[in-house]
């Protein structure tokens, strides 16, 4: 590797700044962790705090060190909490003279391109020639980030985008960006394999990237056959999980994990963004979606989402689930499918979908359903958000926790097959599909 980084600057400490720089932490390197100075509120002058005093004007930064030392495990950031002593905390205001000791920038503000644009014009009065600039975007474009950045430093900014839990993802998508040097980007491939013990994805300036460009539409063409077929959220994370090669968490309860919010936005960014995408429609949140938010009923972030914990009469702990006919919530229920028994029995995740698409009811119904799309999608987004069906596949092996990519399930439900039934259900079938398909 050509470049030491030795210390970083983390510029924000939300959710994914804060676990950003524990991960750091985890693997020896040291980090500033920097956020913004709070306004004083009646209580704070109340209670005779002064804006000068250092623990208030750190108060955002050292409260998320904090939090993050007291999780607990497996999924607490840090892997000891005494490796936080390597992450240590300022504010936007005092410290960011203190970026020029470090070899990389990575900005983790609010997903809000004039925020980061701002936070970005901050760094480049102190930016020296050499180190790394990166955002940790979710698929903001680089240009217009970049904009406030001179020619030099804009080569050595690019995206560095982390999946969370950050320590447990093992995802870490770069995407560069018109005037990006590539051999900067590679050294930092090379730091994040070696180093962070992260798996590369390479995607390209489009919105939301590559796993969640295809992870999102994934969920969000679940809402819609789940509407269409009649189908509940439990009978949905029954069929979506490990019976077609996803984590347990399947697909609501991932929601629930990543926050609707947070889900919401990065679905209609696609919808916003993308106006020629064949699929548009499909990223438009719906209604009962929107009032979720609305409710703040935002995942496991505000204790309930598209799951709730609630009690049965006798007092016992039980699920509840939301009802999107009414937005309100129900009791969940273990559903039972005769695809999904005889899918388990097969312990081969690509053998498992195939005999899962094999059935005949209606989880094998929308089984099939959703392979197709996600196979058809992923076939169109080939080169527009990444070159290859690798760094597809690994996207969503590393970032979703799919067992398989949808290209791999292909050719484990077999190319032909598909095409065939694709034709069947009257759909075009993609020429990238149909050439590989043919070839044998």
């Amino acid at each position: 590797m050509s470049k030491n980084i030795s210390k970083v600057a983390v510029l924000g400490s939300g959710v994914m700044g804060c676990a950003i720089a524990c991960h750091l932490a985890n693997c020896g390197i040291p980090s500033l962790m920097m956020d913004i100075v709070l306004p004083l509120s009646e209580e704070d002058k109340k209670k005779g705090i002064k804006k000068t005093d250092p623990a208030f004007r750190n108060k955002l930064a050292a409260g998320a060190k904090e939090a993050a030392i007291k999780m607990k495990q497996p999924m607490a950031p840090l892997y000891v909490t005494k490796s936080a002593d390597l992450v240590q905390v300022g504010n936007f205001e005092d410290d960011m003279e203190k970026i020029a000791e470090c070899d990389w920038i990575i900005e983790v503000v609010k997903e809000d391109i004039e925020i980061k644009k701002k936070v970005f014009k901050q760094v480049a009065k102190y930016w020296k020639p050499g180190t790394i600039v990166t955002s940790n975007t979710s698929g903001l474009p680089i240009k217009e980030m970049g904009s406030v950045m001179t020619p030099e430093m804009r080569k050595h900014f690019f995206v560095t985008h982390f999946f969370n839990p950050v320590r447990h993802m093992k995802l870490l998508e770069l995407v560069g960006g018109e005037e990006t040097d590539p051999a900067i980007m590679d050294d930092m491939a090379e730091f994040g394999e070696r180093i962070l013990g992260k798996g590369i994805v390479y995607g390209k300036d489009t919105p939301n990237f590559v796993a969640n460009r295809i992870g999102v539409f994934a969920i969000m063409k679940t809402v819609e056959h789940m509407m269409s077929m009649g189908l509940r959220i439990d009978e949905i994370d029954a069929i979506a999980g490990p019976a077609m090669g996803r984590p347990k968490s399947a697909a609501f309860r991932t929601a629930d994990l990543v926050g609707l919010d947070t889900f919401s936005h990065v679905s209609m960014s696609v919808y916003n963004l993308c106006p020629d995408d064949e699929q548009r429609a499909t990223f438009q949140v719906p209604e009962w979606m929107n009032k979720m938010v609305a409710n703040n009923w935002l995942g496991n972030k505000s204790k309930q989402g598209f799951y709730k914990k609630g009690k049965t009469p006798e007092g016992k702990k039980a699920y509840e689930i939301v009802d999107y006919n009414t937005c309100e919530y129900i009791p969940s229920i273990k559903p039972e499918f005769d695809s999904i028994k005889a899918a388990k029995k097969v312990d081969d995740v690509g053998e498992r979908v195939k005999k899962l698409l094999t059935g005949t009811d209606k989880a094998a119904e929308f089984a099939w359903k959703l392979v197709r799309d996600v196979t058809i999608y992923s076939c169109n987004r080939i080169p527009e958000i990444a070159d290859d069906v690798v760094n597809i596949d690994n996207g969503m092996r590393w970032g979703f926790a799919w067992d398989q990519g949808p290209f791999e399930t292909a050719d484990a439900v077999g190319l032909k097959d598909i095409v065939k039934r694709i034709k069947e259900d009257g759909l075009a079938v993609p020429e990238f599909l149909d050439k590989a398909a043919k070839a044998g």
